[in-house]
């Protein structure tokens, strides 16, 4: 089944378990075309959601599969009996095959309930594999939701809060420095990404010798990007405390817009307030994280800048939501680590609304995506909301490889419930 088969106008709401008025749709005709006289394009809004439930979950791989889970590719389908079809990426067959056996017979608008469901059905707390796959999910269900209502996602997050997103671009650094920034400034972009002065032609990294270099390059990116351009760098966690903070302090001068991954991710909770105490750059860290629990408390005491923190990677649109509050009372902003490109037109919806500050990574060249006729609106360094309903994505199902079909639901798990009916812990 195609993704965009949305029907418009009437037809949209009639004979697929909208209930059409003929007066109350002839009012909001009028309605519109007052405004579009006015030189205002409102919106038609309807009051109640189609009838609905899931019936069949599909996974697909993509022509060019991404192989690391942090970083997959994989598509799913999400199909209802209301005729209406989401779309996600990320996950694995066997997390994605898991979650997807708790949505089957389950209402798609109640994706809170859905959530909570996947997230608290099995004994163990998922991981961020799991979590990978049950954000990837969540994003489907968001696409249905926005599609049902005719709207962009975005509508449903409290609509766009900024005109475009800037980006910064991630390639391998194939000349100096120098170029590397000065080309990325010419193309449009917002910033200059180099990570920490990487070898090539050898895997042989001494670490002293290195931060001299990380420090250097440093200084030329400064002058490429000039002094209304910005740099940031990824030190990819190949240091230790010590030659992690020698590599910040010596890159002060220079004003980089971030500093990622300072030491190794298991010594984050440990290590980075330290740095943070002893340097004034700011610092970014969060590609490897899962949900917010991952982190909140390097948040909450400040000792970030940016969380790189992404979806699918956190469970989904319904996760990040909790996260961008989390990170708006701290005053934190988010830098999200690429993923997918339907996760990447997913981040363009939900980042979109955040009031804080934002930067895009951004990884596809500007170059058409085969099997994603319609993902992402980028030009000049930017990505752009579009008005498309849902995610704005549509798949060509014939170059994708079928991987699995999930229609039985996965009844075997017991589940407890408050008097109100919420979830609990079983």
């Amino acid at each position: 089944m195609e993704s965009k088969n949305v029907p418009s106008g009437a037809a949209r709401f009639a004979g697929r378990g909208f209930p059409f008025n003929r007066r109350t749709f002839l009012k909001a005709a009028a309605a519109l075309s007052a405004g579009v006289a006015l030189g205002v394009r409102p919106r038609l809004s309807f009051a109640a959601l189609p009838k609905a439930k899931i019936t069949k979950i599909s996974i697909f791989s993509p022509p060019q599969l991404n192989s690391i889970f942090n970083q997959s590719n994989m598509i799913v389908m999400i199909e209802t009996d209301a005729n209406i079809v989401g779309i996600g990426e990320g996950g694995s067959r066997d997390t994605l095959e898991q979650c997807a056996g708790r949505l089957i017979g389950k209402n798609p608008f109640d994706i809170e309930r859905c959530w909570q469901d996947m997230y608290r059905s099995y004994f163990y707390p998922p991981g961020r594999e799991k979590i990978h796959a049950l954000g990837a999910l969540d994003m489907a269900l968001w696409d249905i939701k926005g599609k049902a209502l005719g709207v962009p996602v975005y509508d449903l997050l409290g609509g766009m809060a900024r005109n475009y997103l800037e980006c910064y671009p991630t390639a391998t650094l194939t000349g100096t420095v120098h170029d590397a920034a000065r080309q990325a400034m010419d193309a449009g972009f917002r910033a200059f990404r180099m990570d920490a002065a990487s070898l090539r032609g050898t895997n042989v990294y001494e670490v002293h010798e290195r931060v001299r270099q990380v420090i250097q390059d440093a200084k030329e990116a400064r002058e490429a990007v000039g002094k209304n351009g910005d740099w940031l760098i990824d030190l990819h966690q190949r240091f230790d405390l010590n030659d992690g903070l020698r590599a910040c302090k010596g890159m002060e001068e220079f004003e980089p817009y971030l500093v990622e991954d300072p030491v190794r991710t298991e010594a984050f909770n440990e290590d980075i307030p330290k740095i943070r105490a002893q340097t004034h750059v700011p610092l970014a860290a969060g590609e490897e994280w899962g949900q917010r629990w991952d982190f909140n408390k390097l948040v909450e005491n400040h000792d970030v800048d940016y969380v790189r923190v992404t979806l699918p990677n956190v469970g989904g649109i319904t996760e990040m939501q909790k996260i961008l509050a989390l990170c708006e009372t701290h005053f934190i902003g988010i830098v999200p680590h690429f993923t997918g490109p339907i996760s990447t037109a997913a981040l363009v919806h939900v980042l979109g609304p955040f009031s804080g500050s934002v930067l895009m990574e951004y990884t596809f060249g500007g170059k058409p995506i085969d099997h994603l006729p319609e993902c992402l609106d980028f030009k000049e360094g930017k990505l752009y909301p579009n008005s498309r309903p849902g995610l704005g994505v549509t798949v060509k199902k014939d170059l994708l490889k079928p991987v699995s079909e999930i229609t039985q639901a996965d009844t075997t798990r017991p589940l407890y419930y408050r008097p109100d009916g919420s979830l609990t812990n079983w």
